[in-house]
């Protein structure tokens, strides 16, 4: 297998073993498919080929072997490499019985293996007088030759090895198989070896994937033996991956056995054990394939992996409301789709109701939600939030409801108090709800309608007063036609909606949005880039871009040109530009970009007149809130007057 993987993207390698006259058809063959795989033709059988063939594939891996007759069926007992045998058709025989009757009348055909049927049939009903044998062995060749002379036959219509053993004994032979035989031969070896690629293909993809994972996983066959596992599991087990292939798991680990899957295929879902003197939470399904039961896997989820997440859940959970910090202000622009969710937003911390909050990674939904929570009347009370997609199911059941003493073991003693009990009285934020798992989206729902909770392992519920704000980047339509996520829960959630446009579809907001940030970068690290001309030189640049991290993206940006560029360099050139921020300064045509800086300065001067209206024809205010110099203000406004 592990061969297989390695090759998966080498050329087609086919060896076509062939004695006597099938070799010349081989090599006559062999270059007309030198576009697609190498066809190697070996001339040599039985016990010779099977050790060439073994320090051939020792050189470079062989993919599959062509060969014929006895040689062919010698091949596939004596080697581990799929062999496709030229097979012989009604047509080859009958066009090679009509070249011997141009010879003979006295004829013999001679096969190896079993005869065929339906021309003992065809014999006997049309009287055509033609002696059949068959053969297995060397020596059954030379014996059947033997018994067809003295039989008095003059022609013989057979395999290689039969038509020259018959003419040494003095008879005119018709060699068997036909050049088209041999060709549909190749081809099914061809296509063997290409599935045999894409099959190794897959396994590698495969293995990668289980490569990244952190999470151990072992699949096994219907004996319980392992097929595939990842370096993850080899590291629980403490074991090289190589020792274990073929090796059965309960030999292995008895406390992560598969048998009871296999017995009975039924999922085991997230189950505490102990394996060795570590904790695990394991999860064993049954693995089908078209509809029949082929193996089973486990995963397996590192404990010091458990106590990471849990830790820094924690952590996060128990920082005090102050940290609060962004409200409905700090959502930065004066586009209309993002006033629009910025009023809404306004209306709706005014209600209790369930908000739920569409935008790209970047756009600032936790920002917003934030921002409702503080304009809320729940302000002073708890504000958490969870990110749905950074647990594993039964880590994010126990962290949002809590869990009873004794509900499993390790549970701490008397128990741990949830998320939703956390923030009772305040607000919930469920950061990547589409990520939630499909059960949990259940109890989400229950706590929606009944504004209760159970804890894992309690028998009686919780009354909690919780508002819940969700946001995802998803499109949650879509996952409820896969089966992903609740419809139900989905309306629950999508009372009050608010959407967050993308940075790419408010550009006019970039002036503003880079005063906002340079100033809180300003804050946060001393040094102030607000009349820096490399910020000039970032806007210019960035017009055209499409801004992919969002708002995110620029701040890591800003704060990239404040921490790494060169305070004596204000003339940033634009192989410095490239070399500093490389993802926005892509060249783009004269033209493009000449308009594309009329456009930017005709909203640059707008946002300016606006707010100097705003601050009530003041420079001083007006250049404060857009974070430049008065003299820069000044300077923008006369370049736009009318000499």
């Amino acid at each position: 297998m592990n061969a297989q993987v390695a090759r998966s993207n080498d050329p087609l390698r086919i060896v076509a073993v062939g004695l006597h006259r099938l070799k010349d058809l081989f090599r006559d063959l062999a270059p007309t498919y030198a576009q697609v795989a190498r066809v190697e033709v070996l001339d040599s059988g039985f016990e010779t080929a099977v050790d060439t063939i073994n320090e051939l594939s020792r050189q470079q891996p062989i993919d599959v072997l062509v060969a014929a007759g006895s040689n062919g069926a010698y091949l596939r007992q004596h080697i581990e490499l799929p062999v496709v045998l030229v097979r012989v058709g009604g047509f080859d025989i009958m066009s090679a019985l009509g070249r011997a009757r141009s010879i003979s009348s006295h004829i013999a055909l001679v096969t190896h293996g079993a005869l065929p049927v339906e021309l003992e049939r065809f014999n006997e009903l049309f009287g055509l007088g033609i002696e059949q044998r068959s053969y297995r062995t060397t020596d059954e060749a030379r014996n059947c030759v033997l018994e067809l002379r003295a039989r008095g036959i003059e022609v013989v219509v057979a395999p290689g090895l039969i038509a020259d053993l018959a003419e040494a004994a003095g008879m005119a032979s018709v060699f068997l198989y036909s050049e088209d035989a041999v060709r549909e031969a190749l081809d099914d070896a061809v296509e063997m070896a290409r599935l045999s690629h894409m099959e190794g293909a897959k396994r590698e993809r495969l293995n990668t994937i289980l490569g990244q994972l952190r999470d151990g996983v072992v699949a096994v066959d219907m004996d319980e033996r392992i097929e595939i596992l990842n370096p993850a599991m080899a590291r629980l087990l403490e074991r090289p991956a190589p020792e274990l292939i073929g090796r059965k798991l309960s030999d292995v680990a008895p406390e992560l056995s598969l048998t009871r899957t296999l017995r009975e295929p039924r999922a085991e879902i997230d189950e505490l054990q102990k394996l060795g003197a570590r904790a695990v939470l394991t999860s064993r399904l049954p693995i089908t394939e078209q509809g029949t039961q082929t193996g089973a896997v486990l995963t397996c989820q590192d404990p010091e992996s458990i106590q990471r997440v849990d830790r820094d859940l924690r952590a996060r959970r128990h920082k005090p409301a102050a940290n609060v910090r962004y409200r409905l202000t700090d959502l930065v622009g004066t586009t209309p789709g993002i006033v629009h969710t910025r009023s809404l937003a306004a209306q709706y911390a005014r209600s209790d109701a369930t908000v739920l909050i569409f935008g790209e990674s970047g756009t600032g939904k936790e920002l917003l939600a934030q921002g409702i929570h503080v304009a809320s009347k729940r302000a002073n009370q708890p504000f958490i939030a969870i990110n749905c997609g950074a647990f594993p199911e039964s880590l994010l059941e126990s962290e949002l409801f809590g869990y009873e003493e004794g509900a499993f073991t390790g549970a701490r003693r008397g128990g741990k108090l949830g998320l939703f009990e956390a923030a009772h009285t305040g607000t919930i934020f469920l950061d990547e709800i589409g990520e939630m798992p499909v059960s949990l989206q259940t109890r989400l729902l229950r706590v929606l309608q009944e504004k209760e909770i159970l804890r894992v392992g309690a028998i009686e519920p919780t009354r909690v007063d919780v508002r819940v704000i969700a946001a995802t980047h998803r499109d949650l339509t879509e996952r409820i036609l896969t089966g992903d996520f609740r419809r139900d829960l989905y309306y629950r959630l999508n009372i009050l909606r608010l959407e967050l446009p993308g940075l790419r579809e408010r550009r006019q907001d970039l002036l503003e949005l880079v005063a906002h940030l340079a100033r809180k970068i300003a804050l946060r690290t001393g040094i102030d880039i607000a009349n820096d001309a490399r910020v000039q030189k970032l806007l210019d640049a960035a017009w055209n871009y499409e801004w992919p991290g969002n708002v995110r993206e620029l701040e890591n940006l800003l704060e990239r040109v404040a921490m790494l560029a060169s305070p004596n360099d204000a003339t940033l050139s634009d192989v410095q530009l490239r070399e500093l921020m490389p993802e926005i300064s892509a060249p783009i045509s004269s033209k493009v970009a000449a308009s594309m800086a009329v456009h930017r300065a005709e909203s640059e001067i707008e946002l300016i007149r606006r707010v100097l209206e705003e601050s009530d024809g003041s420079y001083a205010r007006a250049s404060e809130r857009l974070g430049i110099s008065r003299t820069t203000l000044w300077r923008k406004l006369k370049k736009q007057s009318p000499s």
